[in-house]
């Protein structure tokens, strides 16, 4: 999709609904569920994150970055997940966090992102975090500049692709919290998405299916 298009959409994308546990709930894990259908601020101990799900043209056409964690002692080890971080004191809200923790992992400066709305928050019982998303858009190349402590690679995904219900499957894996569980994923490629980061872009999918 041209980020001409994509461009122009863009005014419309603020004004749609969030579709919010609708969305989430395609891509759950079925352990997920239950948990889900609880109240999203039930957790008020949850430590606080925040992600960027960012858009930036690419060869004139519309891509999403993703990142690919190093391995650490975690839940989250090596997983695909946005660009994206826990809260620090320093931070004046959760946009904040967003735009500072993608500086910090891919190089992009926040006066190069326009932020263009908030997404569902989604808690994630494994690690006891409650994540902001937002989602933003650069409208010029971007040259990523990685935090080779924390990211192992990028994922450019064009738009095209992440509308295409092609690639949407299952995949067995050993999760933290069980053994050879059948989860929802989204596939790019030789890259598996699942969890927490799959159920947030489950909605930002339902609200671009929604403007273009």
């Amino acid at each position: 999709m041209t980020f001409k298009y994509f461009f122009e959409s863009l005014s419309a994308m603020s004004e749609v609904e969030l579709p919010s546990i609708a969305s989430h709930i395609k891509m759950a894990p079925l352990e997920r569920i239950k948990s889900l259908q609880e109240p999203i601020y039930s957790s008020l101990t949850a430590k606080k994150a925040a992600v960027m799900m960012l858009f930036y043209p690419k060869d004139g056409n519309t891509h999403l970055v993703l990142i690919k964690r190093n391995s650490y002692p975690g839940v989250h080890s090596s997983q695909i997940a946005f660009p994206g971080g826990k809260v620090e004191e320093a931070d004046k809200d959760f946009q904040e966090t967003a735009l500072r923790e993608t500086f910090e992992e891919i190089g992009v400066s926040p006066d190069k992102i326009n932020v263009i709305r908030n997404f569902t928050p989604l808690y994630i019982p494994p690690s006891d975090f409650l994540v902001f998303p937002f989602m933003g858009v650069c409208f010029s190349e971007i040259e990523f500049v990685l935090q080779q402590e924390e990211v192992a690679g990028i994922i450019e995904v064009p738009l095209k692709t992440l509308l295409d219900d092609a690639i949407i499957s299952s995949k067995t894996l050993d999760t933290s919290y069980a053994k050879s569980l059948e989860v929802p994923v989204f596939k790019f490629e030789e890259h598996v998405v699942w969890g927490a980061t799959a159920m947030m872009l489950s909605e930002l999918k339902d609200v671009l299916k929604a403007v273009l």
